[in-house]
């Protein structure tokens, strides 16, 4: 397949991939760097690893193919193209008559081609279940089996354990019930480095996003016509508070089984000075960030000024509302990867716990506000806007409080600075994929540095 399948056609198919993280950048050349045949005949899977230059850097992503001389119509819209044999070559994650050889492969512990195939001891797995894609595709493919699985392929790939592996399987040896127990995965061991190409765990077939809970309980409350937040039906603080409580609960546990320590000066004035750097880079591609940048400066500049003590460990990194899962004992999170676009060892670093609370307080405000950036705005929603994401961070920030010890609000500086950080990330993404969306994290920051 190497050979056969054509580089321009993966050039011009991947940039279409809602995983693809180089989206709008130029692609200089795609190369098949591995290619494992995990099934032969027809259909056929291969697994690859493919290496797209974007002239500064290297990203490698991977790839389950299928090849068949006829592709059935099931299968339409995951087609790549053909090889020079003629045959189709397919998105094989979305062949369910492919994808349980991969279950198979777990339950076995197998070395297949090069990759192995892992289970912990005692995780006795099925292999008769159906693969169904799930439909929320985002940095990563989830393939469900059944009522039972969830295996999430990591589609952009670095070499080294993924921070997903790591940090959840650390936490389940502590016996918590705040995340998501691993069951197995999958791994290469090119040039004697294991990198992490896919998780298997329990699929929770009951459980709710905790965006989309959130979002109903704002639809609720902009259908009323003279009710506050706390006395609609579908209030959500209590649930907040709750998942404030989980998430100081997971932060105490990962300062505990993984690397945390006190930062000093020098380390505040670093965080400082990639807040900086962060900005500059937005300045270039969202002009409208400039009227904000004085405050924005301002506000990272305090961060410099901390003294040390600030405590830094392990973190979720990526941390939201699409992160937390509601089930009947509570909140489970979960997507421990960090950002996938930085690099594998910005996602390990140690940081800020805070930097958590500021991604949830983010999440708040986008499910309060986004509603609004589709329908437009109106000066009655936008007041109920504000009061819906002012009671759900105070209810998220005392719950942390009540659980950790300590207020978050209680650092502001650094949980402000931390705000406007995302924000400012957010204003580059609304930017380059969802324009109606930028009016959220500008309008964020134009409060926030008030």
């Amino acid at each position: 397949m190497i050979d056969a399948l054509r580089d321009e056609i993966l050039a011009e198919w991947l940039p279409q991939q809602r995983w693809f993280g180089a989206k709008g950048r130029e692609i200089h050349g795609v190369d098949v760097v591995a290619d494992r045949v995990l099934v032969e005949g027809n259909p056929s899977l291969h697994h690859l690893l493919v290496a797209v230059d974007l002239g500064e850097d290297i990203e490698t992503y991977q790839l389950l193919a299928g090849t068949r001389d006829e592709l059935p119509a099931r299968l339409a819209h995951a087609t790549i193209g053909a090889d020079d044999e003629g045959n189709v070559v397919y998105d094989a994650a979305h062949d369910n008559e492919l994808t349980h050889v991969l279950l198979q492969l777990i339950r076995g512990g197998d070395d297949e081609a090069g990759l192995r195939f892992q289970h912990l001891p005692g995780a006795d797995i099925e292999t008769d279940l159906t693969g169904i894609v799930m439909g929320a595709e985002q940095s990563n493919t989830s393939i469900v089996f059944g009522d039972s699985y969830i295996l999430k392929l990591f589609r952009k790939v670095a070499p080294g354990l993924n921070p997903d592996l790591e940090i959840t399987r650390a936490l389940a040896d502590t016996g918590t019930r705040t995340v998501v127990p691993p069951l197995g995965w999958i791994e290469a061991a090119d040039d004697g480095t294991a990198t992490t190409l896919a998780m298997l765990q329990p699929f929770l077939k009951s459980a709710s996003e905790g965006w989309s809970l959130a979002v109903t309980s704002v639809r609720d409350l902009y259908a009323e016509a003279d009710l506050h937040a706390d006395e609609v039906g579908g209030d959500f603080a209590g649930e907040s508070e709750r998942l404030g409580a989980v998430t100081a609960e997971v932060h105490a546990l990962l300062a505990e089984v993984l690397p945390s320590r006190l930062a000093d000066e020098a380390e505040n004035a670093a965080t400082a000075k990639q807040m900086h750097e962060r900005l500059d880079a937005a300045l270039a591609v969202v002009p409208e960030l400039a009227e904000h940048a004085d405050g924005l400066r301002s506000a990272y500049d305090a961060v410099a000024e901390l003294r040390a003590g600030v405590p830094i460990q392990r973190i979720h990194g990526d941390f939201h509302l699409g992160q937390a899962l509601r089930v009947d004992d509570g909140w489970k999170l979960i997507d421990f990867e960090g950002e996938p676009a930085r690099p594998l060892a910005e996602r390990v670093a140690l940081m800020s716990p805070l930097r958590d609370v500021a991604g949830m307080l983010r999440s708040f405000d986008y499910a309060a506000r986004h509603l609004l950036a589709e329908q437009g705005t109106a000066p009655n929603l936008e007041y109920r806007a504000t009061e819906w994401a002012e009671r759900n961070i105070d209810a998220f920030c005392t719950g942390y409080a009540r659980a950790g010890g300590r207020d978050p609000r209680d650092d502001g500086v650094l949980l402000r600075a931390m705000e406007l950080d995302k924000a400012v990330y957010e204003v580059v993404y609304e930017a380059r994929n969802r324009p109606t969306w930028l009016a959220i994290p500008l309008g964020s920051i134009e409060r926030l540095v008030r």
